[in-house]
């Protein structure tokens, strides 16, 4: 088993980056080259914008290239909670934004000729408790009624050519979510802002930056340069630097670790026992997990298997041990199915789970997708490109409140007790 994740490995590398120094004077300078920065740059250099972009590691390094592989529409959770929150304008307004920016991917994708195997697949949201079937019908009906028309409800009965396991009691089918590729994506968003114009350089954090005169300096080890604007679109990985330059942030952005395995080849006869829906599914629990099949036909499981902030080999090796039970527990068929890839990663949490997109000291920013980010930062991105060329008409997410977090400042010593609360809620559901 290589503790790589698999959308990395299984990607052309990104051959575009710069390999001079750090220099030069820009109009927009994007910090954070995954879906969110790079949309952004593609965007703006279509338009003739003079962007550059600045990646601590290499494109895609973070949650770019480190999810579940869904593009799920509909909030992050339920709708009617969302309206509760936000009340129903705004809650239909978010719900719809997921939509345009599932229709942005496929825009994209269909545009730059991005070989990512994008497919409308739609999302099963299975109940995994007969209790949980009352709630997440009530969901749907809702849903149903008010904002998404094309989504079904499937009664366990009507599983069995979905999903080959008895773990689930009913499921709400969003029929506009789709899948994809997430590292040739990537490789192929890079490649088209690089085309367009973009000046993208990899291994270049940002570890200062200084107003002078009417512009930001933002310096890296390998130089500085200088841009009018400045985007940043670090997601979870912001806290890594946050402390100096970008610490507004500190106080409300949570970094939580989600992890994933993926299987060996499944064989066609695995493939029906297992997946012959073909779609992206995710579990109605707290500390749920979610799975597809990849495009060389893997099982690709994963969940938040730990509450920590950390990602790393040990903590990966950890969480791919529990990821195994939670899959055998749903398929008992692969219980001995061999694991050659497990990986983690960090999800951008807010307390509401909402994300966000705007200006704070000094800079457009977009970012807590709470889980969602692989379909919303297409949105995102280009909503942060108009923002920049002086446009704020495209932004879903205007004049949502971000308040700080109560006794939190970057570290999230909370993370353990959440867990415990989850397992708790989840047991008692």
């Amino acid at each position: 088993m290589q503790f790589k994740s698999y959308w990395h490995e299984t990607a052309p590398v990104f051959s575009g980056a710069s390999t001079a120094p750090v220099e030069g004077q820009f109009d927009v300078a994007v910090i954070g080259a995954g879906f969110t920065g790079l949309n952004a740059a593609r965007k703006l250099a279509m338009a003739g914008v003079k962007v550059a972009v600045l990646e601590a590691r290499h494109v895609g390094f973070g949650g770019s290239g480190r999810n579940g592989g869904h593009l799920n529409n509909g909030v992050a959770h339920g709708y009617a909670e969302a309206k509760a929150t936000l009340g129903a304008d705004q809650a239909h307004q978010l719900y719809k934004a997921f939509d345009r920016s599932i229709d942005m991917i496929e825009e994209v994708v269909r545009t730059e000729g991005i070989d990512c195997d994008f497919r409308r697949a739609g999302k099963l949201k299975l109940a995994s408790k007969p209790s949980h079937v009352a709630g997440l019908k009530a969901n749907f009906e809702v849903i149903n009624r008010e904002v998404d028309p094309d989504t079904a409800w499937i009664e366990r009965d009507g599983l069995a050519g979905e999903i080959g396991s008895d773990a689930f009691h009913g499921a709400m089918l969003y029929k506009k979510a789709a899948m994809m590729h997430m590292g040739r994506y990537v490789h192929g968003l890079a490649d088209a802002a690089s085309r367009h114009g973009a000046t993208i350089w990899e291994q270049a954090p940002v570890i200062s930056r200084q107003k002078v005169g009417g512009a930001w300096v933002l310096t890296t080890p390998k130089g500085k340069l200088s841009a009018e604007r400045v985007i940043l679109a670090t997601g979870a990985y912001t806290g890594e630097f946050a402390k100096k330059p970008f610490s507004y942030f500190r106080h409300r952005l949570i970094s939580v670790g989600s992890f994933v395995v993926a299987t060996r080849p499944l064989s066609e006869t695995e493939i029906a026992a297992t997946m012959p829906g073909n779609r992206t599914c995710v579990t109605s629990m707290h500390i749920g997990n979610y799975f597809r099949l990849s495009p060389d036909n893997r099982l690709i499981f994963g969940g938040r298997a730990r509450f920590s902030a950390t990602s790393d080999q040990t903590s990966d090796a950890r969480s791919g041990e529990i990821l195994r039970a939670s899959l055998t527990s749903i398929f008992p068929h692969l219980a001995d199915i061999e694991l050659d890839y497990c990986w983690g990663g960090l999800v951008g949490m807010t307390k509401d789970r909402f994300p966000r997109a705007g200006s704070a000291d000094g800079m457009l920013y977009g970012m807590g997708y709470s889980g969602h980010g692989a379909q919303m930062s297409t949105l995102v991105g280009q909503v942060l490109a108009d923002m920049a060329m002086g446009d704020d008409s495209t932004n879903p997410l205007a004049g949502l409140n971000w308040p700080t977090i109560p006794a939190y400042s970057g570290k999230p010593w909370f993370l353990p007790a959440v867990g415990l609360w989850f397992k708790l809620k989840d047991r008692l559901s």
